[in-house]
């Protein structure tokens, strides 16, 4: 063999490895609009353009925080074809509806679930709160986009090679809000339909809600009047640290006994110590295991075999 027969071959393998896919994931996300035009029912004239704050203007050093959304996207992670299992999730992350922790609690989430053969699917909706809209209360926005972004996902099931009776969700802070609100509210869209994707269920096959905010009345600690849990709401999971300081851990288990009493199939898991914000990340705290017991859930439900 010459040199430059050997050399020929030698760069082919090199461009093979480089492009290849990691082994956690297939490689670079799928971005797809969640809307065809503009998002309905938004007041954005005053948003300025979006992009990630600046460490010192933002609410943790721990995260890239992503603000000023008005064009909501789904990016798809895929794993690697040889572990599809063809179950999906909708990552909602976490920042008070006023920002996103995109990677802490969102392109982070998507690689662990890759590594389990479930496809992640983060969900930019739109921050911050409009003009008007007080901070105590859940914005409308993201919940149409959650809803939208549902039904779109289901669509492409068959294109992405999901299971369209296997898609769910997972949500942090005032992400596992919008887990919630979503999983109690596929009966009723709110928004009116605008294409065919409208026409496909919204509804998601399971929930998981990762330190939930916004669920209790504030001065009670009892589950949110406006909370309604209809005949048909999914099975969901609760996880949350006793020590939370930011969204108080009475939001998961008021919530679950409101869910038991419902008749919905939930599962609660309460850590001594983890605080707020521990999204995936590996730590010496038994909240960090979190995830296993999650795989184990959603084993139980049949999403993934045993």
């Amino acid at each position: 063999m010459n040199l430059c027969w050997f050399l020929a071959i030698v760069f082919a393998i090199i461009g093979t490895l480089s492009t290849a896919s990691p082994a956690g994931g297939a490689g670079d996300p799928l971005v797809l609009p969640v809307w065809p035009g503009a998002a309905p029912a938004d007041d954005a004239a005053s948003i300025g353009p979006e992009h990630f704050r600046t460490p010192e203007k933002s609410p943790t050093t721990d995260a890239k925080w992503l603000t000023n959304v008005t064009k909501p996207t789904i990016s798809v992670y895929r794993p690697v074809k040889s572990r599809n299992t063809g179950a999906a999730m909708l990552i909602c992350p976490g920042g008070g509806y006023w920002n996103l922790a995109w990677d802490l609690e969102g392109t982070e989430v998507a690689e662990w679930l890759n590594s389990a053969g479930i496809t992640g699917i983060v969900l930019k909706y739109r921050v911050p709160r409009r003009p008007g809209q007080a901070g105590a209360i859940p914005p409308p926005g993201p919940l149409l986009d959650a809803q939208r972004a549902l039904s779109l996902v289901r669509s492409k099931a068959q294109e992405w090679n999901i299971d369209p009776h296997k898609i769910g969700m997972v949500g942090f802070s005032a992400g596992g809000h919008l887990v919630i609100a979503t999983a109690v509210n596929f009966d009723k869209r709110a928004y009116e339909p605008i294409d065919a994707v409208d026409k496909v269920s919204c509804r998601p096959d399971f929930g998981v809600a990762v330190y939930p905010g916004y669920l209790n009345e504030e001065k009670s600690n009892a589950v949110a009047a406006k909370m309604r849990i209809p005949e048909g709401t999914c099975p969901i999971m609760l996880v949350h640290a006793s020590d939370d300081t930011v969204s108080n851990v009475e939001n998961s288990v008021g919530m679950y006994a409101a869910l038991k009493h419902a008749g919905v199939p939930a599962e609660l898991h309460v850590y001594v110590l983890g605080e707020h914000g521990f999204g995936v990340r590996k730590s010496s705290n038994p909240v960090s295991t979190w995830t296993d017991r999650c795989i184990e859930w959603l084993k139980s439900l049949g999403v993934v075999k045993q």
